[in-house]
């Protein structure tokens, strides 16, 4: 649970860029990647993340701006990005406006429970983590490079002068 604005607002901003990097991997061909039949393609997951932050914020009472709950996957992966990076900015703003620290012990009906908002909070970047893992192993599937976000990938290593772990 976050317990100040500040470090929320520290963890979103390196949180989101990492989500961004990853997003800039994708190319349209890749979006209909999928796991297996009948699984979310790597397109659905990239557009979750997008919606996920309006679709969990606005029951918290902000009015961040992201694409509503049942809106197509968009056919390019550059509108991915661009609506993603504008809903991850949105809920900044949303915060920096209408909450303060205080704000972040109130509690709101999220899914039929009641979470205090700096809950709700966490649980949106563990939200986004969790599927920003199932993006890269899409995204390793469809042949895309996937960029490091805790550490280097594979194929980052070298650049840091460095031999890659073996595997």
């Amino acid at each position: 649970m976050f317990r100040t604005i500040a470090d929320f607002e520290r963890t979103w901003s390196r949180e989101s860029e990492g989500t961004l990097t990853l997003l800039k991997g994708l190319d349209d061909r890749a979006l209909s990647q999928t796991v297996a039949d009948g699984h979310r393609t790597l397109g659905r997951v990239a557009w979750h993340l997008a919606g996920a932050i309006a679709e969990m914020m606005n029951r918290t009472g902000l009015a961040v701006e992201g694409p509503g709950e049942g809106t197509e996957v968009p056919k390019s992966a550059a509108e991915i990005h661009t609506v993603y990076e504008r809903s991850a900015r949105s809920l900044l703003v949303q915060i920096d406006e209408r909450w303060n620290d205080l704000s972040l012990l109130v509690e709101d009906d999220m899914y039929g429970e009641r979470w205090a908002r700096g809950t709700t909070l966490m649980a949106l970047v563990l939200h986004q983590t969790h599927h920003r893992g199932q993006m890269s192993v899409l995204m390793r599937q469809a042949g895309l490079r996937v960029s490091g976000i805790y550490g280097p990938a594979l194929e980052e290593w070298g650049a840091l002068g460095m031999a890659a772990p073996t595997i």
